[in-house]
């Protein structure tokens, strides 16, 4: 605890000192105050008094038969007297007739010892009392069930509980996470094995003079099992594990972050070796600049007692920091220097095998029928995290469970993967008949560009079928392999894609819908990255004219060109629309006859597999002349 907030915390306690004394002195005890002059008169002066009717307030104790009055415009004198034995009848009376209010009030004791106890001991017992009811009550709020109490820590520090890391404690023998739960990361776990046979062999480290390093961050996109490795190498060494999140360090107070990081390694230290998890820890550890951040003190003190811990414990007792990040473009570089976060572990999304283990995984814990291809589902989930992956299997586990099956089935999983990408059919939707035509005609139109094109991934699914994502409907298309690069030439088929469901919609109504909002997005985003990303362009060359924002999260591109530049740069994009746009029409123009005849057959199934739709495209049309035989 700072000098300064211990004197803001005790200013505090002495405002709340104040209130309680002045509502003890007006309210409870009003009529206390040492001013008040006390004489003693006879008990004839006081039925004078009261035949003369100037007693304004009596009080009468049958008890020990005192008397206690004031006169009217004598407020600060009391007169007190003794009532004659047997008179109690009379003296009633005698108050009743003169008018005198008759009340209840404290009787007063004109003694300077009780006077002090109860105008000064009192509310500093009452102001004690609060503080420990008030500590107690911020103790038990951090989750320090302690009871015994220290008042310099709970007035000096407005509560110590306010001082704990608050991190989630798990012991060794109940993290029960093992790397064998873990999958589709195997490159992170080969990085992190070394630690685990540190904290286990630690003499074999450092007979040779060689040094663990005091931290390793993990780095990648949201979902792929950065926290779940980190737990996995606390089970695998078979030590406590320390979690909290870097949220956790923000504080209203100044010096509140840094006293929790204090706390952290603290408890670190007592219960080395173990592993200690910051996750989110761009939260705490953003870049020091001139952009402002400094400005804020709180959280400035909280990454300078972060860097301090890391620099300071001892790394021979095996204490290991593991952090987790989705924009580590954004760390401060004190934090990655060597001695600190020495090693970065990437954590991308899983890869075709990577899914496939991942999907076996968590499909291991789930009753399903014999037969079930995982390999499909792989494949039609390019660029899910282990987090959409887990949702699949769960999403075709309740599937079955609202069909009334006791298994789950590949139909089941196949529509889990829509339900994650697309959303939840959308049954309160109804389309007119029109509508409906214009969506088919839409679907169509991308499917049939995608199918006449030799680089286009093949077709699975089309439906028209509306979902809780906005979508009225979708064409599925699924990568027979894995890939890893994408020609140029892929990359215009892409974008002819993209412009095939308005392509036809102009085709065949001669309008335009709002349908295309989605398509226009995807294929200009495509468009600007080929001219700033990829240097596919004759005008610009190999020229990086934009850099990558969160690269982990939204992908946003940012131009790094003079304004001129980039009005050409927006001129080029449009031309590589326009000339998709152009390719989309042609083709369609060429397959009008199965445009008709598959949007037709779409409009009335809804939905259709890539099977079918192959079929009814490569279907001779009877109607067409056929070409004459040499």
């Amino acid at each position: 605890m700072d000098e300064k907030k211990r004197r803001q915390s005790m200013i505090l306690y002495i405002i709340a000192a104040i209130v309680i004394y002045i509502v003890l002195s007006t309210v409870l005890f009003p009529n206390i105050s040492p001013q008040r002059q006390v004489v003693e008169v006879s008990y004839s002066q006081v039925l004078d008094d009261l035949a003369a009717k100037d007693v304004d307030k009596i009080e009468y104790d049958n008890s020990n038969l005192d008397i206690q009055y004031t006169k009217d415009g004598e407020s600060n004198t009391v007169y007190t007297s003794t009532a004659m034995s047997g008179a109690q009848e009379s003296l009633q009376e005698a108050i009743r007739t003169s008018g005198a209010e008759q009340t209840n009030v404290v009787q007063q004791d004109n003694s300077l010892w009780t006077y002090m106890l109860i105008m000064y001991g009192l509310p500093i017992l009452v102001f004690l009392l609060f503080g420990w009811w008030l500590n107690r009550r911020m103790k038990k709020a951090m989750g320090d069930d302690n009871p015994s109490m220290n008042f310099g820590g709970g007035f000096g520090g407005m509560g110590g509980g306010l001082g704990k890391s608050g991190a989630r404690i798990v012991a060794s023998k109940d993290v029960g996470v093992t790397f064998k739960d873990v999958a589709g990361q195997e490159e992170a776990k080969e990085a992190l094995k070394e630690v685990v046979d540190f904290l286990e062999n630690p003499k074999r480290y450092e007979a040779i003079g060689a040094k663990l390093p005091h931290g390793a961050l993990l780095v990648g996109p949201p979902g792929t099992g950065k926290t779940l490795i980190a737990k996995a190498v606390a089970g695998e060494a078979g030590v406590p594990f320390f979690s909290i999140s870097g949220s956790e360090f923000v504080e209203m107070f100044v010096g509140r972050g840094a006293a929790k990081v204090r706390d952290l390694f603290k408890q670190a230290n007592e219960k080395a070796p173990c592993i200690v998890f910051i996750d989110e820890i761009d939260t705490i550890g953003k870049r020091r600049d001139g952009a402002g951040f400094s400005g804020n003190d709180e959280r400035e003190q909280t990454l300078n007692q972060l860097l301090t811990e890391m620099d300071g414990f001892d790394n021979h007792k095996g204490i290991v920091v593991l952090a987790a990040t989705n924009r580590p473009d954004t760390l401060d570089p004190a934090l990655l220097r060597p001695g600190r976060f020495d090693r970065r572990i990437p954590m991308e999304l899983p890869d075709l095998a990577g899914r496939k283990a991942i999907l076996k995984l968590h499909a291991h814990d789930v009753k399903t029928e014999p037969g079930i291809d995982l390999d499909a589902i792989a494949r039609a989930t390019p660029g899910a995290s282990g987090a959409d992956l887990a949702n699949i299997i769960n999403e075709g586990a309740l599937r079955a469970v609202r069909m009334h099956r006791t298994r789950a089935t590949q139909e089941d999983f196949e529509e889990s993967v829509e339900v994650v990408i697309a959303g939840q059919q959308r049954k309160t939707t109804v389309l007119s008949e029109h509508e409906k035509q214009v969506v088919s005609y839409h679907e169509i139109g991308h499917a049939i560009v995608a199918a006449r094109q030799k680089g286009s991934a093949p077709v699975t699914k089309i439906t028209i079928v509306p979902r809780t994502s906005g979508a009225l409907g979708y064409t599925m298309q699924v990568e027979e392999d894995e890939k890893f690069l994408t020609t140029k030439q892929e990359v215009l088929d892409k974008l002819t894609v993209y412009c095939g469901g308005r392509a036809a919609e102009e085709l065949i109504f001669n309008e335009m819908t709002t349908g295309a909002a989605n398509d226009i997005e995807q294929a200009t985003k495509l468009a600007r990255n080929m001219v700033t990303r990829f240097g596919m362009t004759e005008e610009f060359g190999m020229v990086a004219l934009g850099t990558v924002q969160n690269a982990y999260l939204n992908q946003d591109t940012s131009l790094t060109c003079a304004p001129g530049t980039a009005e050409r740069v927006d001129a080029v994009v449009v031309e590589l629309m326009q000339e998709a746009h152009n390719r989309a029409i042609q083709i369609l123009k060429e397959n009008k006859f199965k445009l008709h005849e598959l949007a037709r057959y779409l409009q009335k199934k809804e939905t259709i597999t890539g099977e079918e739709f192959m079929a009814l495209l490569m279907r001779e049309n009877p109607l067409m002349p056929k070409t004459p035989t040499v």
